[in-house]
């Protein structure tokens, strides 16, 4: 006579091994979780999902800007005159070529001036606020990071907290402290804290990484905002040493945009 299966007793009674099996995968924990959990996880996969669409996209933008700024910066450099700055950079839509267009723009509204030092403080001031617009243009979506690396952790352990909860509540209804049954539950209480972390940490890296960058790309912008000063202060001590031709006086640059 064939001999009845072992079979697991829980509470005193019988309950067949199948029920007692869990699958403890990620995925498996995932689909078995409370709902509250589950949506706590799924918002955690978006967030690491905005964390990596934001580095490719800021990363070649970055990429662009910077080599654009020193493109222009080497133009500026080597020009000798604003005249000739802005028949090289006028067409683009470069940060050199605004800070040349502003300079351009002051030397037109400060054509009877005869205070030098006045309008270079124009002048100064325009590409200033140039320059911080730049900067804060090429940061634009690197607040999100900081956000998600500063709320992830705790979002993950909200939902880790909620899960064991749940978990104790489940084990006072079981009566029993047996860990086969126990274990299951705070695995996937505790798969919401990995998930957390999982945002949280390349988020932290990654805007650490692009504030290092965009502080490289601002001290480019100021060095083309200093070339373009440069520029401007010779052809003023230019003009105030004698007449220079007409074709290269900075109030008649309108021609050469």
């Amino acid at each position: 006579m064939a001999q009845a299966p072992n079979v697991p007793e829980v509470a005193g009674g019988r309950v067949g091994t199948a029920e007692l099996a869990r699958d403890l995968s990620p995925w498996g924990m995932f689909l078995s979780t409370d709902p509250l959990v589950k949506a706590v996880l799924i918002g955690l996969a978006l967030a690491s999902v905005v964390t990596w669409t934001v580095w490719l996209a800021k990363t070649l933008e970055l990429v662009v800007a910077r080599r654009r700024v020193r493109a222009d910066l080497r133009t500026l450099t080597s020009a000798q005159r604003l005249a000739d700055a802005v028949e090289r950079l006028a067409a683009t839509q470069s940060p050199a070529g605004q800070f040349l267009a502003a300079a351009v723009s002051e030397f037109q509204l400060s054509e009877k001036s005869a205070d030098r030092d006045g309008i270079k403080e124009r002048i100064a001031s325009r590409l200033e606020r140039i320059e911080a617009a730049g900067g804060r243009r090429i940061m634009r979506g690197t607040s999100v990071l900081a956000t998600i690396g500063a709320t992830a952790p705790f979002v993950g352990l909200f939902g880790t907290v909620w899960g064991i909860m749940n978990s104790f509540i489940g084990i006072s209804k079981e009566h029993t402290t047996n860990l086969a049954v126990v274990a299951p539950g705070i695995a996937e209480a505790l798969l919401a804290t990995a998930f957390g972390l999982a945002a949280a940490i390349p988020a932290v890296v990654i805007y650490n990484m692009f504030a290092r960058s965009i502080s490289g790309y601002r001290a480019l912008l100021g060095d083309a905002s200093a070339a373009v000063l440069r520029l401007v202060s010779r052809d003023l001590d230019r003009q105030m040493a004698g007449p220079a031709p007409a074709a290269r006086q900075p109030t008649s640059l309108s021609a050469a945009e």
